[in-house]
């Protein structure tokens, strides 16, 4: 199987700050923000982006994590051996009135979205709601369209997009592979 390499290292540090940059424009009022990742990927670079927003702006925004496993639209549609690893959502705030940053790696269907969406509203009902994907791959089946894109990736449908984070991987890259499987 072949890869190629569409962010390294320090493609990927340049892309977060620039997202962070692009966060702060948007939101002047940091007192009004809270950054929300989806597990896990999309909680890992949430945190990167909690930094470098609190370095930017000075002051410090809310930050929590969600996990969609139970918001999912194709829980017991698909066989068990693929079904989702439940983790605990982290969000010890309301987000009544806040502007929320969701951050997700790779957008692709928008379903993942969607259901972090619905999950949201668990704990309060945001503002608005704001999108970053590290990658935006295109394929959309529902109507999602992120805020914040790091890289728009075309791809096929059968391409598989890996993001790595050295948290998880040891290592931080975003590379393209064949797949005849699931692809994210």
């Amino acid at each position: 199987m072949s890869e190629k390499v569409v962010l390294t290292h320090d493609d990927l540090r340049r892309t977060l700050r620039r997202i962070a940059h692009e966060i702060a424009e948007k939101n002047p009022d940091p007192g009004d923000l809270a950054i929300i990742g989806i597990h896990t990927r999309g909680a890992l670079l949430a945190r990167r982006l909690h930094a470098l927003l609190a370095e930017l702006s000075g002051a410090e925004v809310p930050i929590g994590d969600v996990d969609i496993s139970f918001y999912r639209d194709d829980v017991g549609v698909k066989p068990r051996a693929s079904q989702p690893v439940v983790h605990a959502s982290h969000i010890d705030f309301d987000l009544t009135g806040k502007t929320v940053v969701l951050v997700d790696d790779v957008l692709f269907t928008g379903r993942t979205v969607r259901a972090a969406i619905d999950a949201l509203f668990d704990y309060g009902r945001p503002e608005r709601i704001q999108l970053a994907a590290l990658c935006d791959r295109g394929h959309r089946e529902l109507p999602i369209r992120p805020d914040y894109v790091g890289k728009n990736l075309p791809t096929a449908r059968e391409e598989r997009v890996n993001v790595c984070l050295e948290e998880v991987d040891g290592s931080d890259e975003v590379t393209i592979s064949e797949s005849a499987g699931v692809t994210a």
